[in-house]
């Protein structure tokens, strides 16, 4: 008889997040060999880590439960309105895009746009933002964003190094900049070696810098004229950076006009919910002259096989896999999803409509100012565009208590004094509120249409914008909901996601983002409540976040969490930091060289030359583990300034290496830290701790391993674990100091817990999951792996296997040996690919002209296999062209992708149109058509665009 427990059926998540179900994993074990899912564990896990303590995580909870529990603790959290500004502002998403792309799987759950001529759709939104922010900023180059305002801060500074011919080692910041910005600045002019001189902009010619970063507004609010102190920058030759609001560059005089070489950003007020501190899309424009150096990704415009336009990324792709230790930056990724809400957003508004919000903020501002001068307050702020600070004198905490008392957060500048932020959802009902905390009654004689007549300029006339913006058609024709409605829906056709067919990225675990997990995100509980606020408010997320790091220390074995990265990359850097600073406390900060295996990510080696660490390559054996003869000889050569050891496990070669013990060891034997990069967690999860195995320190890929989604190119989160000895040096935050040891070391990000708002998902995915749930996750990762592997193995070399034979959760097909016989690419089979309607594995990483391929937990027996048809149908197509019945040069794999039009078009090929566009009888029912063909890589490096092109270019 089944039991009440049974039915209740607290596990029903599990096996909807797992694709196969049961009798398709006993058919899966049958073709690869093994009598059980505990037995391929144990024949692919080393027994010398296999075992460890086990993952003590509450049993698993079913959706509708997990829900109301989240809804429980996001109901702990009060929304007052919040006038703090900061960098961080109340804005309305619109809500046809909220719906259509902010809660649409078609555009949160796509990969990163490598593959470009199956993500156009984005690549054009992508392009769109980047003309918003030149418009705005009045450069002539903008990438397609970064992390947060801070860090692309951080970035510029780095970048106006790289650039700049002053031979000074110093770089001006402006006192008056926003506090994160300048405790992110500390920390990365830390471990640059650089001196920062802090300064206002009348004093900058007073200093001899390579660079200056000033705040335009500044943190007060206060527009001055920096036209002077820029030109004498610039006059020593140093780069100038201006961070700015792009509400106030609406109607301010662009940067660019001012003489400024970058500008950078957060485009968090155009629609993106703060959501206690991210995800948010940061801005970063600069000059055409310095295109070669800047970080991050450029959407650029070039054309495909038909000489159509058609749009890629341009210059950055993949860098760090390329010049690796002498890459411009470790940002491998970008906000892509935010910096598409924001570039629909200036989309649906219009330049009009933008300017009439800018417009209606600045006029509340300036009336709230003009009553409050009735009144006898102090404004001491003079010229603004939303934010003024007033000095109330002894009465300043009693106003900010009445200000609270009637529902609105404040920003304490002094004991004395009170900060003002007017935004996008604030009106004249919040301007009589305002005005009764600060005066009491006296407020009620103050008329606001009255003000409203004769309310002075508040924006120096010198500094307004007079030239137009957005003048492209594109913010000019889809103001109605329909039309906006429509336009969204086209871009979203011309991207493949993971709600069309598998994403097979090795390393990049494109698994299932569940809905469960996806709604709380969107719930204004977590969406509306400012990173600042004050700590009585944010108790429901201060529970979830403290929960969240109790699984992650459940998991991995690790002592203390930070959770403040806001991407693997940034986890990577604030994971070095954290050892950087653990070696100087020690008195051992001449430690900098850092040990890097030859098939670690590109990341790793540009992470470490960010910490100014020497970075030391050790070799891999034939069977692609790290050669630990070679690292034993490294390590006592370099043991007295050994600082660490960087390594992926289990390998990026998708093997578990049986020697991991002893390489750990061994660099703690020479006075080292071992940093275990997490990209590959989603193999150990409920198996093996990597705290246990030696790592002193890792970072945990949330969007990876823990379901938050890729959103066709970001946002991700990268917290790191640290052991007990390591935790004293994690990242903590200047504006809002979390307790713990750490307390008074500075930021690695804007907001104290990065992109916060997407932390829900990870919980809501373990708590659904449990600890049974994610240890059989995890096993049906590694089933599904072996499956692959075996399979293709009759018509691919599968490059590496572990001591059994086994891989890990990712193979590596060597794709070589058709390239020598054919002229076959790796690239010619991800192209074709797309014909079949998926998404091509990992491309040419770690092993030039192979793929690596991951399906991940969630992929069913029936999607895997439809994966291996096709792979298999592409070898039988390569067969034809080694048997000459197709030329080497004229095949479906060379014309690959194969567009629509191609198709209707002339037909002069050696294969019929039916093989180009249904190559295998299932493709019909499901067919993904490319909206261009392939794309000249090479014409968009020779011809860089990064704006939109007229509408006559695609005619």
């Amino acid at each position: 008889m089944t039991s009440l427990f049974q039915l209740e059926n607290h596990q029903e998540f599990i096996h909807r997040h797992i694709g196969p179900d049961q009798a398709e994993i006993d058919a899966m074990l049958q073709v690869v060999g093994a009598e059980s899912l505990d037995e391929l564990t144990r024949q692919t896990i080393p027994a010398g880590i296999l075992g460890g303590s086990p993952c003590r995580l509450p049993d698993a909870v079913g959706e509708e439960a997990a829900l109301a529990r989240i809804g429980a603790i996001a109901a702990k959290n009060k929304l007052p309105k919040s006038f703090i500004g900061l960098g961080y502002h109340e804005t309305v998403t619109p809500k046809v895009i909220l719906r259509n792309v902010f809660e649409n799987p078609g555009w949160y759950t796509a990969y990163t746009p490598y593959q470009a001529e199956i993500s156009q759709g984005r690549l054009q939104c992508l392009l769109n933002y980047q003309q918003v922010v030149l418009d705005l900023t009045g450069l002539e180059l903008a990438n397609a964003s970064l992390l947060d305002e801070a860090t692309a801060a951080a970035e510029a500074m780095a970048m106006a190094r790289r650039v700049s011919k002053s031979a000074s080692n110093r770089f001006l910041v402006d006192r008056d900049a926003l506090p994160q910005t300048i405790d992110v600045l500390k920390t990365r002019a830390s471990a640059f070696g650089f001196e920062l001189i802090y300064g206002t902009p009348a004093e900058a010619a007073e200093h001899d810098v390579f660079g200056a970063l000033f705040q335009y507004p500044n943190v007060d609010g206060e527009i001055g004229d920096i036209e002077g102190a820029i030109a004498a920058v610039k006059a020593m030759g140093g780069l100038v950076t201006l961070a700015c609001d792009p509400m106030a560059l609406v109607l301010l005089k662009s940067p660019g006009a001012l003489g400024a070489d970058i500008a950078i950003g957060s485009m968090q007020r155009f629609g993106v919910p703060m959501g206690f501190g991210g995800p948010h899309a940061a801005f970063f424009a600069t000059r055409d002259e310095y295109k070669r150096s800047v970080p991050g990704r450029i959407i650029g415009v070039s054309v495909d096989a038909q000489g159509n336009p058609a749009l890629r990324m341009a210059l950055q792709t993949r860098e760090q896999h390329i010049r690796r230790e002498k890459a411009n930056s470790n940002i491998c990724t970008s906000q892509v999803l935010l910096a598409n809400i924001a570039s629909l957003y200036a989309v649906y508004h219009g330049p009009e409509g933008l300017r009439r919000i800018a417009q209606r903020i600045h006029r509340l501002a300036a009336i709230f100012v003009e009553g409050l001068k009735r009144l006898g307050i102090k404004v001491q702020t003079r010229r603004f565009f939303d934010t003024v600070v007033v000095d109330l004198g002894a009465r300043a905490h009693e106003a900010f208590e009445a200000a609270q008392q009637a529902g609105y957060n404040l920003r304490h500048v002094s004991s004395s004094q009170l900060g003002i932020s007017f935004h996008e959802k604030a009106g004249r009902a919040d301007v009589m509120a305002l005005w009764r905390a600060l005066a009491g009654d006296a407020a009620r004689a103050l008329d606001i249409d009255q003000l409203d007549q004769d309310w002075p300029a508040a924006l120096p006339e010198t500094l307004k914008r007079h030239d137009a913006i957005l003048t492209h058609p594109v913010f000019n024709a889809h103001h109605t909901e329909t039309e906006m409605l429509r336009f969204i829906k086209k871009l979203q056709n011309k991207d493949l996601a993971l709600d069309h067919s598998m994403i097979s990225l090795g390393s990049c675990t494109m698994k299932l983002n569940a809905t469960s997990e996806m709604i709380p995100v969107t719930w204004p509980a977590f969406g509306d409540v400012h990173p600042f606020a004050p700590t009585e408010q944010t108790k429901g997320y201060l529970e979830l976040i403290e929960g969240l790091a109790e699984q992650l220390k459940a998991i991995t074995g690790f002592d203390a969490i930070c959770m403040q990265p806001n991407s693997g990359a940034q986890g990577e850097y604030a994971g070095l930091l954290a050892i950087r600073r653990y070696h100087e406390a020690r008195g051992e900060g001449h430690r900098n060289v850092c040990l890097i295996p030859k098939s670690a990510h590109g990341t790793n080696p540009a992470t470490a030359q960010m910490m100014s660490m020497q970075v030391v390559v050790v070799e891999c054996d034939a069977n692609g583990n790290v050669d630990v003869e070679d690292l034993k000889a490294r390590a006592a050569e370099h043991a007295e300034r050994l600082a660490c050891l960087m390594i992926t496990y289990p390998s990026t070669h998708g093997v578990f290496e049986e020697a991991i013990r002893e390489i750990c060891e061994v660099i703690h034997r020479h006075g080292g830290q071992v940093y275990m990069d997490g990209a590959n967690l989603n193999a150990m999860v409920g198996l093996v701790k990597p705290a246990e195995i030696g790592a002193d320190v890792s970072h945990m890929n949330l969007h990876k391993t823990f379901c938050i989604p890729h959103g066709g190119g970001g946002p991700g989160m990268g917290p790191i674990g640290l052991k007990s000895h390591l935790a004293p040096y994690m990242a903590n935050h200047v504006v809002v100091p979390i307790d713990g040891p750490h307390r008074g070391q500075t930021a690695v990000s804007a907001a104290p817990f990065g992109s916060a708002s997407i932390l829900p998902i990870s919980w809501m995915y373990i708590t659904m999951m449990g600890g049974e749930g994610l240890r059989r996750a995890t096993q049906v990762a590694l089933l599904n792996g072996n499956y692959i592997a075996t399979r293709l193995a009759e018509h691919y070399p599968v490059l590496y296997r572990g001591k059994n034979g086994r891989v890990a959760h990712e193979c590596i097909i060597d794709l070589r040996p058709l390239k020598a016989t054919t002229g076959i690419t790796e690239v010619d089979i991800a192209k074709r690919l797309m014909d079949y309607g998926f998404h091509a594995p990992t491309m040419s990483f770690p092993v030039p002209g192979t793929f690596m391929i991951e399906p991940t937990e969630s992929e069913s027996k029936a999607e895997i296999d439809r994966f291996i048809e096709a792979m298999i149908a592409i070898r039988m197509e390569i067969a034809s062209v080694e048997s000459g019945e197709w030329p080497a040069d004229n095949n479906p794999l060379k014309h690959a992708p194969h567009t629509q039009s191609v198709l209707l078009g002339q037909w002069e090929r050696p294969y019929s149109r039916e093989q180009a566009a249904f190559p295998l009888p299932w493709v019909r029912d499901n067919k993904f058509w490319p909206s261009v063909g392939r794309i000249d890589d090479a014409y968009g490096d020779r011809n860089v665009v990064c704006s939109c092109p007229s509408i006559d270019a695609y005619r």
